[in-house]
């Protein structure tokens, strides 16, 4: 039987279509192309990342004909359209040779030109799918294809075909082929890659061997049968690359700058996002966190992250999430994974002690052993070097980053109260503040580089927090708040720019130091498994995390050792290489804070000049027993639940009430009852001690001055079968 095509090209020749379809122009097709890709710039448009969106198909950047190889162009014109520097639009020859060939029922070249392959990808109604197209589709195909060869050039049918066509799964355009299989350029595709590559064109799904074959077939017509020669055998390597499922080398000429912060912006094929991030910066410190790691893989590191924000505007110019090739894991995003805090959290909790007037930078701290009764049993912090040093300053307890002094500090504050003020700084904590309890002090709570980074960049900023930005176009800068006291915000900044006061752990001279004005902290979390630097200057906040994603503890390594030697690295980069004077202006000093000279009794610390808010200022510091605790209960902890044990008899049974910091004259008030004289145990001159014998229920305890004023409380839990009245206490 006579097939119907060359029937359906002569009347589509003579006659028209019956339903013809308009040509569109070349330079509304290229317009339109849409590549699967989306591309991240730099904050001047330099290209930083491209990232694969489209997930149906692959489809890179246009290329211009003079952009693809003699090479595969000859290969395409020799294969499927010999005739196409001399037709409309309609090869008539091949037309007759398809028609004879249906006669005969033989195999011919078949009488598709390239324009009207071309006009079927231009149409969605005339592509051809599952099915032979319909005797209606074919009439359009041949008239779209003789418009096109009216209004377009030969070079321009070419490059657009080159551009559109599908060759094998996802890969759609010469583009995205020759970067996947070949991991080249498609101005660098030889002859037996291009034979491969238009063999696909007829059989995008057939075997290695069978592309194999028909590239060979091309390869003879052109004269060079000597490029067959394991051809099978390359081309079963080429159609690998194109079903894997990452990316190899050569699939992609654009740079590796900012993977992370890209599958973080870009949403849609063919954006072009302006981020806020400087590409030489980006770079910088990509090479940086390289650089420090590759020296550090004995010690068990291979991943880390790098972020740098301007302090004024909030905009992330450095966005360094992983290693790269370092790593095991370098799809996971060091800059917003959740990691403990480790001792980076310190200065946050002495601020808040400052601002509300229970210490100064001068105040003298214990820094010695202590037991905390919690709900899980006793907290026993431990300083870094297990050794204490007993008075010490609030300014050398936060500059040598001591544990217990910290530790202290926060059963002043409570770790409630340092969660609300976390929280504010934009740390969204999973758990409230009872959940972490003391060890909140040490950096128990998971944090990301980005949430630290920005509230150290509140403290640059004299205590103002707004969130971060990494887009331009996202509009004016959102207006800061004032979450901590600028004056105490101020101070807290100056203990972290003070070498003097990390002398004591650290040594003057160690990758803390920088050649400005900087305030910096590290931190280490449990086991050493992760290690942070943070600090600024006027003009920029850096944040360095370097660890294990997989969670491994690192072997001997600090905050001194692993990440501050990138921080330090990033911030001299920073006010030099940029332009910027070298001798950065240190923070004015706010109207507020005081300067006073002081001086310690038996010298625990030197003589200096110290700065204080209104009000809290002293010339000579003398050491008072518990001058360091602020007036609360100690146990039992809000929120805590206790059981009744069976087997002990109950009459037996104690809960020791303790309060610290208590004036003479203070009681203990239990669900609006006094707390009898005879219930009181012994303390220290600061204790108030109470052994309550507990009944279950719910209890409210309050401990009150001689006055009856209320001066803390906490609620807690009982759970047990004793009666309430074998155990409740008489009345006042």
């Amino acid at each position: 039987m006579i097939r119907p095509l060359p029937a359906a090209l002569l009347a589509a020749a003579l006659l028209g279509p019956p339903a013809a379809q308009a040509a569109p122009g070349f330079a509304e097709v290229k317009r339109d192309f849409v590549p699967s890709e989306a591309s991240l710039l730099d904050r001047h448009g330099e290209l930083l990342q491209r990232q694969r969106v489209d997930m149906d198909q692959r489809k890179l950047s246009w290329v211009s004909l003079e952009d693809v190889s003699p090479a595969m162009r000859r290969s395409l014109v020799a294969s499927e359209d010999r005739r196409f520097y001399q037709h409309s639009g309609i090869d008539w020859n091949a037309v007759a040779a398809s028609a004879w060939g249906n006669l005969w029922h033989s195999r011919t070249r078949g009488a598709s030109t390239i324009t009207m392959q071309l006009a079927g990808l231009l149409h969605d109604d005339l592509r051809r799918k599952s099915n032979a197209r319909s005797l209606s589709q074919k009439l359009s195909q041949a008239w779209v294809a003789q418009g096109l060869e009216r209004s377009w050039r030969k070079d321009q049918i070419l490059e657009a075909y080159l551009n559109l066509v599908a060759f094998r799964g996802e890969l759609v355009g010469v583009h995205a082929l020759s970067r996947v299989m070949f991991g080249k350029h498609p101005s660098g595709l030889n002859e037996s890659e291009a034979a491969v590559a238009v063999a696909l064109i007829r059989g995008p799904n057939a075997t290695p061997r069978r592309v194999a074959e028909r590239a060979c077939a091309i390869l003879k017509d052109e004269g060079v049968p000597e490029q067959c020669q394991g051809l099978e055998g390359r081309t079963e390597l080429y159609l690998a690359r194109a079903t894997a499922r990452r990316d190899l080398p050569g699939a992609s000429d654009a740079p590796q700058l900012a993977p992370h912060l890209a599958r973080k912006l870009l949403e849609r094929p063919g954006q072009q996002l302006r981020s806020t991030l400087d590409a030489p910066l980006q770079r910088f410190a990509n090479q940086a966190l390289r650089r420090q790691l590759s020296g550090l893989v004995e010690r068990n590191i291979e991943d880390g992250a790098v972020i740098v924000i301007d302090n004024a505007s909030g905009e992330v110019l450095a966005w360094v999430g992983s290693s790269g090739s370092l790593s095991g894991a370098a799809d996971v995003d060091g800059v917003v994974a959740q990691r403990q805090a480790g001792s980076t959290l310190k200065p946050f909790l002495y601020e808040q002690a400052i601002e509300n007037r229970w210490l100064t930078a001068a105040s003298l701290l214990d820094d010695s052993p202590v037991n905390l009764a919690t709900t899980a049993g006793l907290y026993v912090p431990q300083n870094y070097d297990k050794q204490f040093k007993g008075l010490v300053s609030l300014r050398t307890a936060l500059g040598s980053s001591l544990n217990i002094p910290a530790v202290r500090t926060l059963v002043m504050v409570t770790p409630e109260r340092f969660f609300q003020r976390l929280q504010a700084l934009g740390f969204n904590l999973r758990e409230n503040g009872d959940y972490y309890g003391y060890s909140l002090a040490l950096g128990s709570a998971d944090v990301t580089l980005a949430n630290l980074a920005n509230a150290y960049r509140a403290l640059a900023n004299q205590g103002r927090y707004s969130p971060l930005r990494t887009r331009l176009e996202q509009g004016g800068a959102v207006r800061p708040v004032q979450v901590m006291n600028p004056e105490a915000s101020f101070i807290v900044g100056d203990i972290l720019s003070d070498r003097s006061a990390r002398a004591r752990t650290f040594g003057l001279e160690n990758a803390l130091a920088t050649r400005m004005w900087s305030a910096v902290k590290t931190g280490t979390s449990k086991d050493m498994r992760d290690n942070w630097c943070v600090g600024y200057s006027t003009r920029y906040t850096v944040g360095v995390w370097v660890g294990n994603a997989s969670g491994a503890p690192m072997w001997d390594v600090s905050g001194v050792t692993g990440a501050a030697p990138v921080w330090q690295e990033v911030m001299q980069y920073l006010h030099s290489a940029r332009g910027t004077p070298m001798k950065v202006a240190v923070p004015g000093t706010p109207a507020g804070v005081v300067a006073r000279t002081i001086h310690y009794q038996d010298q625990i610390e030197a003589s200096r000049t110290e700065y204080f808010l209104p009000g809290t200022a002293q010339d000579d510091i003398r050491v008072a027993r518990g001058a360091d605790i602020r007036t609360a209960i100690a146990y039992p902890t809000a929120g805590m639940l206790s059981a009744l044990d069976p087997d002990i008899p109950p009459q037996r049974q104690r809960i020791r009430f303790r309060a610290q910091g208590v004036p003479a004259g203070s009681r203990w008030v239990l669900d609006g009852k006094t707390i009898p004289e005879s219930m009181r145990v012994q303390g220290s001159r600061d204790e108030l001690l109470a052994d309550w014998m507990p009944w279950p229920g719910r209890h409210l305890l309050v401990l009150q001055d001689s006055a009856g004023a209320q001066l803390d409380s906490v609620r807690f839990e009982v759970r047990g079968a004793v009666e309430r009245a074998q155990v409740e206490p008489a009345r006042k």
